[in-house]
């Protein structure tokens, strides 16, 4: 197994796949492991150099936390693994809290990152469109089947149970899981966005509930030159549910390979 070391000390569990073609890591949401990834991951190293990872709280990470934890420090613990992936600039893929992530990590380390993608994300709640009530209780208490159909089309579970659980939050302790839900709830990227040079796509479920898609038009109005993708008939989990989407994520990579370093 291999693991990437955080400034804290924390181990960091993360996989390659691919060995050829503009390096591309993919960072998961909330308390979700990288077997979330896993449905569309050759998709990616099909022509790419793919790395994904276990969040600090997940899967063979550590489950080890500083106090106070922020998707900030998430960032941090993103360059770490690329470090030890031995990736110097990566075209970058984010989703829901990922996407939270991925805002700061271009933000504050423009030189790793080539092209971004933003996937069912906001900016916050400050500045953003807030979800229901009722999502937001499922996704603290954990609950299963309320998740299933906040991510997925009900019609689709059922055929694909095993895809459909590897893309639910599943920490390795409560406290992790509370950590994971405080750190994304109090994400506020609004001060990032103005310093993300990267050439971005934002891409979202349009009948997403867990984060209405009034957040994908916010964060692409707001980040210099961005594109927006809506994908029809999804919700949360619409990478997963349709995985040609990630075509058009490739496709926006392909466009802005990495022979060269953004305007610091």
């Amino acid at each position: 197994m291999t693991f990437a070391t955080a400034s804290d000390g924390a181990r960091l569990w993360y996989l390659t796949r691919g060995d050829h073609g503009d390096a591309i890591v993919l960072i998961a949401g909330l308390a979700v492991s990288h077997a979330g990834w896993l449905g569309v991951i050759d998709r990616f190293a099909a022509g790419h150099r793919v790395v994904v990872f276990d969040h600090r709280g997940v899967g063979r990470s550590d489950d080890s936390f500083g106090v106070p934890w922020s998707t900030r420090d998430f960032a941090a613990d993103v360059v770490a693994v690329l470090d030890a992936a031995g990736v110097d600039r990566a075209h970058v893929y984010g989703h829901s809290m990922g996407g939270r992530i991925a805002q700061w990590l271009a933000a504050d380390a423009p030189e790793r990152v080539g092209a971004l993608a933003l996937g069912g994300t906001t900016v916050g709640d400050r500045h953003g469109v807030i979800r229901p009530q009722e999502a937001t209780d499922a996704l603290a208490s954990g609950n299963r089947d309320a998740l299933l159909d906040f991510f997925f089309t009900p019609e689709w579970i059922p055929r694909n149970p095993d895809a459909a659980e590897a893309a639910l939050p599943n920490a390795r302790s409560r406290e992790a899981r509370r950590i994971h839900f405080g750190a994304s709830a109090g994400h506020d990227g609004w001060s990032a966005l103005p310093r993300i040079v990267s050439p971005t796509l934002v891409i979202h479920g349009r009948d997403d509930i867990l984060c209405p898609p009034q957040n994908a038009r916010i964060l692409a109005d707001h980040i210099a030159g961005a594109r927006l993708r809506l994908i029809e008939r999804a919700r949360h989990g619409y990478y997963v549910e349709v995985p040609e989407s990630s075509d058009d994520v490739l496709e926006h990579f392909e466009r802005h390979r990495l022979g060269h370093s953004p305007t610091v």
